[in-house]
């Protein structure tokens, strides 16, 4: 599975590494990404989702089950 937060959406960037002498090569930017089992107290099962750091503080301050309703509705996420 793709390295993609399934709440925020978020991918890796692609960069540059900067040497003293401005030699650039290209680098990955990746994210804080852990698995991560959370509590549905509208399903009343356990939910394993792939998220971010900031997914979590997301999840935390909207509720589970809001915030996983409004990423299926932009596309981030299909749970049945």
């Amino acid at each position: 599975m793709a390295k993609v937060c399934q709440i925020t959406g978020r991918k890796r960037m692609i960069g540059n590494n900067v040497a003293h002498s401005k030699l650039r090569t290209k680098r990955e930017f990746a994210l804080n990404l852990k698995t991560k089992k959370f509590w549905s107290e509208e399903e009343q099962r356990f939910v394993t989702l792939k998220v971010t750091t900031k997914g979590m503080r997301t999840i935390k301050k909207n509720g589970l089950d809001a915030t996983v309703k409004a990423a299926q509705k932009k596309g981030y996420i299909n749970l049945v």
